[in-house]
């Protein structure tokens, strides 16, 4: 398994890929949290702490985890080496695993940087340090589990196909349906305790309620329950292709 990592560590980094995916992803924070006018904007926000970009980074990881798994196992199954490494003495379940912590790792290399705007927001309130750790924590905590959730979909769907564009439609689409498309549902509904039952399916209230810094362990165990069944998913399709 960790010799899978380390590989899928250096191609991302031995080719531009890796550095072009983090730069996008810190590009595009910075650009809607500091310079385009709107809703994610700190500046116009008005306000010192950073849940705009707790808020914006959810959709932002829907495009750029996609971006990163799509090649994990489409390529292999294009270049035809997914029979070699399937053939290895060792297990599906630690192959998949692999890949898994590969794409985890540079998402957690992207989001690092970004601890930079917890001084930017230190500086910027009226009172020097006057933000809530406890919420940015949490925050920063969710995350993890949101990008675990995103790697796992990204990876299962990496291994439907030798397609790496369809691979990387059918994760965005699967991710985006358990990120958002409950919360689209539930919408549907006029009596609210059912509304906010179906909320409860998806990931978005999940995430949330981890960003408000309060670490309840059902949030925890939704997130590892996802993550776990996209792996197993993975792994299934990895055994039905090795016969």
């Amino acid at each position: 398994m960790l010799a899978i990592f380390k590989k899928e560590i250096q191609s991302f980094f031995t080719s531009p890929i890796g550095y072009l995916i983090i730069g996008l992803f810190l590009l595009l924070n910075g650009l809607f949290l500091w310079v385009f006018k709107g809703e994610f904007n700190i500046l116009d926000y008005g306000f010192a702490d950073l849940s705009n970009f707790f808020l914006l980074v959810p959709w932002v990881f829907l495009f750029l985890i996609p971006a990163i798994a799509m090649k994990s196992f489409s390529e292999e199954q294009k270049l035809g080496t997914l029979e070699l490494l399937l053939i290895k003495p060792i297990t599906t379940g630690k192959v998949v695993l692999g890949k898994f912590w590969g794409v985890s790792a540079l998402c957690i290399i992207a989001v690092f940087p970004t601890i930079i705007y917890v001084f930017a927001i230190s500086d910027l309130g009226l009172v020097n340090g006057n933000y809530d750790v406890g919420i940015i924590l949490g925050s920063y905590f969710g995350l993890l589990f949101l990008i675990a959730t995103y790697a796992s979909i990204g990876i299962f769907a990496s291994s439907l196909s030798d397609n790496q564009i369809l691979s990387f439609i059918l994760a965005i689409v699967i991710s985006f349906a358990i990120f958002y498309g409950f919360e689209a549902l539930a919408s549907v509904f006029s009596n609210g305790n059912t509304q906010e039952l179906i909320k409860t399916l998806g990931a978005k209230s999940h995430f949330e309620s981890i960003a408000r810094g309060i670490i309840d362990t059902r949030d925890i165990v939704y997130f590892l329950a996802l993550t776990i069944f996209f792996l197993y998913l993975t792994n299934i399709r990895l055994k039905n292709l090795s016969k």
